[in-house]
């Protein structure tokens, strides 16, 4: 690529600058061809171990693997170009000590070329941010509603709506942000609390179920693409994508039977000789 044609990079510091201005625009990519389209808008992508359920057919992100993430963070570094990429760090890969945290995280960044990871932490985890930071790894924060501890908190339910668990969301918050983050995600909390938390902290929250005055937004694509007949309540669809991919396999599974595809236009036929 020629210096003219070079296109520099949304960088942590640059997200973290933006706490109290312009919304900053996040969405998840999985793939190389999604990535590539959300990269034009997004000032961050997100590859979230939420691939787990809406590209694997998991019941939870709990079984998505180190191994998986990093292939679908390699996927969308080969699209994405102007988009901060962050790759969540899943389940068992960040918990058991700082040193196992750094091991997993620099593999991630190495094998994928992504700029940053995402952690789901509470005050527990301000270590592991901070001996993350420190050793050049930048770091996400996530609070609120946390998937990976859906077995805990009795499934995928909003948190925040009392006063005793709202404290501790906002304790998180400021844990993480004072550890190093560079940001923090706050998902499914009261408005309310979202706007405590952003109130709260000096680095940029990214709502997600949560309050439009947080500093930015984030959905899962196919999600908000419609995807999927059921989604999450915070989830607002922007296209009827699985209604759109049904009637197209259905017209072609029509076209096949009654053999009027391929059609001339699809077929290589024999150059006419030349005499």
């Amino acid at each position: 690529m020629s210096a003219q044609n070079f296109i520099r990079r949304m960088t942590a510091p640059q997200i973290t600058a933006r706490k109290g201005g312009d919304p900053i625009v996040c969405l998840t990519a999985y793939d190389a061809p999604t990535a590539a389209i959300v990269d034009e808008f997004c000032d961050l992508i997100l590859v979230g171990d939420s691939l787990g359920m809406v590209v694997h057919g998991l019941p939870s992100t709990v079984g998505v693997t180190l191994d998986m993430m990093i292939l679908h963070g390699q996927a969308v570094m080969r699209a994405a170009q102007k988009a901060l990429v962050v790759v969540d760090l899943p389940f068992g890969s960040y918990e058991d000590s700082v040193e196992t945290a750094f091991r997993n995280a620099s593999r991630v960044m190495m094998e994928t070329g992504c700029q940053a990871v995402k952690i789901e932490s509470g005050s527990y985890a301000a270590e592991t941010v901070s001996y993350l930071v420190e050793r050049g790894i930048p770091v996400m924060s996530h609070v609120g509603l946390r998937p990976q501890s859906m077995h805990v908190m009795g499934g995928f339910r909003a948190r925040g709506r009392k006063k005793t668990v709202a404290d501790e969301i906002i304790a998180n918050a400021i844990a993480a942000a004072e550890a190093g983050s560079f940001a923090v995600v706050v998902e499914g909390v009261s408005e309310e609390i979202a706007d405590k938390v952003t109130a709260a902290i000096d680095v940029p929250t990214i709502g997600i179920g949560a309050s439009a005055q947080c500093d930015g937004q984030i959905l899962v694509t196919p999600d908000m693409l419609g995807q999927f007949d059921r989604v999450p309540k915070f989830v607002k669809k922007y296209g009827n994508q699985r209604e759109a991919t049904r009637q197209a396999v259905a017209n072609y599974a029509e076209e096949v039977k009654a053999r009027s595809f391929p059609g001339s236009d699809n077929l290589y036929h024999f150059k006419k000789s030349v005499t």
